[in-house]
């Protein structure tokens, strides 16, 4: 039997940007992490650091979410860290945040490049969802990261928000096909968030940032913390009659 002591998320892509974050500020109000990584295993492990300065338990597993078949492999190291490590069989929250960028016209776009958007961000998060789900605690909680490109239209970006556009209908199943166990599942969408996803260009491109300032309502470009926070907020206890929800944190962008 589960012996449930502390509260656990899994948090996929939480060594850098906004998966940091939300780990950061979910260990903030008391709950434990087990992150995955593809690359960069230093900055996860830095992440696992900080964590524990907070006074929460960290871990962190390497996971490679283009490739669905690792995906028994990797549940099965999964159930084995939080064995050995929290002393659990289940976890409470899974977060499907890993993600990539593409940036091309519907006529530049490869169909290669094409797959690849929608093993990311459309085919990761259903299976490995559904992988995992049995190792969910009833009453846990499911949020998948979409973006705002799934309402703004902006050229070059095509396959990118249909793929998070499909995400956010996924959710809405999901939530009622995990309802019966008192499970949330929800949907965020970020705006436009200066990070180094997509190579800065948010961040670092001055023409871009203006652009989105300017139709911004709250005029600034939004940082990883204003979605670590908004995370943090959604699966507290303050979330548990949010489900199946598509919740924009962009500072009103493209209003």
């Amino acid at each position: 039997m589960d012996t449930k002591s502390t509260t656990i998320a899994v948090i996929t892509g939480a060594n850098r940007g906004l998966g940091r974050s939300m780990a950061l500020h979910l260990a903030a109000q008391g709950v434990d992490v087990i992150g995955t990584y593809r690359t960069h295993r230093d900055e996860a492990m830095n992440v696992v650091r900080e964590i524990e300065e907070r006074g929460r338990k960290a871990a962190m597993l390497e996971l490679d979410v283009s490739k669905s078949a690792s995906f028994e492999a990797f549940a099965e190291a999964l159930a084995k860290t939080l064995g050995s490590e929290f002393g659990r069989t289940q976890f409470d929250m899974l977060i499907n945040n890993a993600g990539n960028a593409l940036y091309a016209s519907i006529a530049e776009t490869a169909e290669a490049q094409f797959d690849e958007v929608v093993a990311i961000h459309f085919k990761a998060p259903f299976f490995l969802t559904q992988r995992l789900l049995p190792m969910i605690a009833d009453g846990g909680r499911i949020l998948n990261v979409s973006s705002g490109l799934a309402r703004m239209t902006y050229p070059g970006s095509a396959a990118y928000g249909a793929t998070k556009a499909a995400i956010e209908v996924f959710t809405r199943y999901l939530a009622k096909e995990v309802g019966p166990r008192g499970i949330t599942a929800n949907v965020i969408a970020p705006g436009a968030i200066a990070t180094d996803f997509g190579g800065g260009r948010v961040r670092d491109n001055e023409a871009i940032g203006k652009m989105v300032v300017g139709n911004t309502a709250l005029g600034r470009l939004g940082q990883a913390d204003d979605i670590g926070l908004a995370v943090a907020a959604l699966m507290s206890e303050g979330g548990r009659w949010i489900t199946g929800q598509r919740i924009e944190v962009s500072g009103g962008q493209s209003l």
